[in-house]
């Protein structure tokens, strides 16, 4: 392991126009790092930022995005690169495999065509070569029969054999970061572990490094090192993945930790998340969750608390850090 990052970012702000000409912010002050051969989950509700700030690392923003901060890529700042400069990252140096499969590949082209046609635009190679690599590919992420496969379209595979084939297409130019957006969300629950057991062998076969972007903190559980929660657009906690889904530091990963069915069954009683996240143009003064916090105070009302270092490798954005001692 390196001991400089693969991906470090820092202070990351985006912002989008509005129909009434403002700027609206979907990602702010957002710092995280993904070393070498890690996989870091990035986790919240629909609509904290995760997408959009796993977007951001391949220039991927809606008309009108902007971003500031930085986006260290191996010593290089991906913020502000232009077209030619950032599609030449995109899809050869990171790669992202989206939540469906069916929508991520073309319905109308063969598989081989689908694969080859990426590894000729980024890697120059005659169309066998292209076609041997493709294979290999297939193989690699357990496609029966990958020759075969070659000649069929989406949709004359399920659901799981799709979503490897996208995932052997993102693997197509030898990436170095895979960004795996809710992988497994559509898939039926015997078909999500084996899809996890592949991203867990792909990383330790190949060193690839994995942004995971969840909601599902059992799946985050399964499979990442380090993990970062997202709520209205910040990192509200960050740490190694045992501290963080072990003992929360911040009330929202406890309340999204609570709300999670638990295998002791009757024995664990639910907790309820109540309340929905606020809309990014109309965030509450203070911090962001206070109206849906059960250990809010009235100075959680009135200024909004930066992300500190509580433990090491361990930071928390809230003020009054009511959970600290019971998870001492």
């Amino acid at each position: 392991m390196s001991a400089a990052p693969l991906v470090a970012i820092d202070t990351l702000t985006i912002s989008l126009p509005s129909a009434d000409g403002q700027r609206l912010f979907p990602v702010r002050e957002v710092s995280l790092e993904i070393g070498r051969g890690d996989i870091v989950g990035l986790a919240g509700e629909s609509g904290s930022g995760k997408t959009i700030t796993a977007l951001s690392l391949l220039g991927l923003l809606p008309p009108g995005g902007r971003m500031s901060g930085r986006i260290d890529f191996e010593g290089r700042d991906l913020v502000g690169l232009g077209p030619a400069e950032i599609s030449a990252v995109r899809g050869r140096d990171i790669a992202m495999v989206f939540q469906d499969p069916m929508t991520a590949l073309h319905p109308m082209l063969s598989i081989e065509r689908q694969l080859t046609e990426h590894l000729r635009h980024h890697r120059g190679v005659d169309a066998k070569a292209a076609r041997e690599r493709a294979i290999e590919l297939l193989e690699l992420v357990r496609i029966p029969d990958a020759a075969t496969a070659l000649r069929r379209y989406p949709h004359q595979f399920s659901g799981g054999m799709r979503q490897r084939i996208a995932i052997a297409m993102a693997l197509c130019c030898g990436p170095k970061l895979l960004i795996a957006d809710e992988p497994t969300t559509a898939l039926d629950v015997t078909v999500q572990a084996g899809i996890l057991r592949l991203l867990q062998r792909l990383r330790t076969e190949l060193g690839l490094s994995v942004l995971l972007i969840t909601h599902d903190m059992g799946v985050m559980s399964a499979l990442t090192d380090r993990v970062a929660v997202m709520y209205a657009g910040r990192i509200v906690e960050q740490g190694m993945r045992g501290d963080v889904l072990g003992r929360p530091r911040h009330p929202y990963t406890y309340g999204l930790l609570g709300a999670l069915p638990h295998d002791r069954g009757e024995e664990m009683v639910l907790r309820p998340l109540e309340g929905t996240p606020p809309a990014i143009g109309a965030l509450p003064q203070g911090c962001p969750f206070h109206p849906r916090c059960q250990f809010a105070q009235p100075v959680c009302r009135t200024a909004e608390p930066a992300l500190r270092t509580v433990a090491p490798g361990r930071a928390i954005a809230c003020t009054i850090d009511p959970l600290g001692e019971m998870a001492a």
